[in-house]
């Protein structure tokens, strides 16, 4: 369960990054608008990954929380 988390970190982390790097190449003034266009999709596809790990994570962590919640009740 751990090496998940660390896999799911590594790969929320890297696509932050990747899209950081993608922000910055299009502020570069001389991209041009097919190459920014592409270059768009990609980092809208990143942080549409990220977003559903972030998701994953919480819907994890809601999960065992009210599972232990419910073992402490009893």
């Amino acid at each position: 369960m751990q090496e998940i988390k660390e896999i799911e970190q590594v790969n929320f982390e890297e696509k932050i990054i990747k899209a950081k790097e993608l922000l910055e190449k299009l502020s570069n003034p001389q991209i041009t608008l097919s190459d920014s266009i592409q270059v768009y999709k990609i980092g809208v596809k990143e942080l549409e990954d990220a977003q559903k790990l972030l998701d994953e994570a919480k819907l994890i962590f809601t999960t065992q929380n009210k599972e232990w919640s419910d073992y402490f009740k009893e």
